[in-house]
């Protein structure tokens, strides 16, 4: 049995995604899902999908080991980031070295980096007339949007196109993509 552990932020519409991807997959649980923010919809998300969900807050995250420890505690394999927008403690990566992974909205390297996350992202590819974008799925380490690339896929940006218009874009490739790579990417690790 692999565990996953699912960080998000904000909605979670990618954390659901990827529970009903392995829903019926006996060999893949995902364990945990949690969230810097007490308010984030992902909370409701998980209670549906009656996954566990705890929050913590950034003196949890950056101060101590709670985390690490609740982690090993549950035996997670992979933490995914799924919209989670801090960047992640030394800590964190080196317990979970090489066994974390996120997905940006862009083609790494560019348009990475602090502050680039949803709409920022977007709105920085329409203003600079961009023909293409995507997304990338990336190991994480210390930096932002900074680890290996595991997979990208691209997506066309026709002339008309609003940012809101290749949000909806990214969410199809980010569905489609995202939920394969992390099984991929599990196969991979050691357990």
């Amino acid at each position: 049995m692999k565990r996953i552990a699912i960080f998000a932020s904000g909605s979670g519409s990618n954390a659901e995604n990827i529970a009903h991807y392995f829903e019926s997959n006996p060999e893949v649980e995902i364990s945990i899902i949690l969230s810097n923010k007490t308010d984030a919809f992902v909370l409701e998300r998980a209670k549906k999908l009656n996954i566990p969900s705890q929050t913590f807050t950034r003196n949890d995250f950056y101060e101590t080991d709670s985390i690490v420890n609740l982690l090993k505690e549950k035996q997670i394999d992979l933490i995914v980031l799924a919209g989670f927008l801090w960047l992640v403690p030394d800590s964190l990566i080196k317990a979970y070295s090489d066994a974390i992974i996120n997905i940006h909205p862009a083609l790494l390297p560019n348009y990475g980096g602090k502050g680039m996350y949803g709409m920022n992202v977007h709105k920085a590819i329409i203003a600079n007339k961009e023909k293409e974008s995507g997304i990338t799925i990336h190991v994480v380490n210390e930096k932002y949007d900074d680890g290996e690339t595991i997979l990208q896929a691209k997506c066309q940006i026709e002339e008309n196109d609003t940012a809101e218009d290749l949000a909806n874009k990214i969410h199809e490739l980010e569905y489609e993509y995202f939920p394969r790579a992390v099984e991929e990417y599990l196969d991979k690790i050691k357990k």
